[in-house]
């Protein structure tokens, strides 16, 4: 169930559960997100990071606790999922109507650098272009929140450190909250000012980053953080 309190908060979750088949996925999941903070959550593959991820977003249904997510909200995927049939600027506008949304889309896809590529087609973008397309239509919903499941994992590293950017630049300029989900501890302690661990369904770590932006991950607190993540998921740094 939602929570109905008016709180400022963009998401606010009270003792969430998820059984799967006698097994909780997850268990007591008690968790604050401020409006405009973004807080990245890691865990290991079947820890609950995406089954959290889509009660939020309203694909499943908990089986204990509630939750609120507060005023409008969208989904970044890991896969863009762009409609092929669709030049790149009706992705972007894709559910919305209207005759200035055309001139609409072009000014979101001039925010994440495709201005000359709103009359291509999807299946001739890089994997970096369809996923900046992607971004481009969660932005048109006008969010407070953003939840985002894992969605720079297929990118080559240097297209991934390019769109973390600009994610980054884009939180500055609109605002918005967001959850993040990531299995890479580096871009968590870079592009979140909280990083959860997920441990068996819990939060088992709940950790501010305290490094002013942007953030040089050279800086010896950074790596401090990041060893400090990879320990709670269970990585003995000291073998590498």
């Amino acid at each position: 169930m939602t929570l109905s309190s008016n709180a400022p908060a963009a998401v606010v979750t009270e003792r969430l559960g998820k059984v799967y088949n006698g097994r909780a996925v997850l268990d007591d999941i008690n968790l604050t997100i401020p409006a405009g903070q973004v807080v990245a959550l890691l865990g290991r593959s079947g820890s609950g990071k995406t089954t959290l991820l889509r009660i939020l977003s309203g694909l499943e249904e908990p089986t204990a606790g509630q939750f609120r997510v507060a005023g409008r909200f969208s989904v970044v995927f890991q896969e863009p999922r762009l409609v092929p049939n669709k030049k790149v600027w009706q992705n972007v506008a894709l559910g919305h109507r209207g005759p200035d949304w055309r001139r609409k889309a072009e000014g979101l896809l001039a925010e994440v650098g495709l201005n000359a590529h709103a009359d291509l087609w999807p299946g001739i973008l890089s994997g970096g272009e369809a996923q900046r397309v992607g971004v481009a239509r969660a932005l048109s919903q006008e969010p407070e929140f953003l939840l985002l499941d894992e969605p720079f994992a297929a990118l080559d590293a240097l297209t991934r450190l390019e769109i973390q950017a600009l994610s980054l630049r884009l939180r500055e300029q609109h605002g918005f909250a967001a959850l993040l989900v990531t299995h890479d501890v580096e871009e968590a302690v870079a592009m979140a000012d909280r990083v959860l661990v997920l441990r068996d369904g819990r939060i088992s770590l709940d950790l501010a980053v305290d490094i002013p932006t942007p953030r040089r991950r050279s800086l010896k607190r950074f790596t401090d953080i990041c060893e400090r993540l990879l320990h709670e998921l269970g990585v003995d740094v000291d073998a590498y």
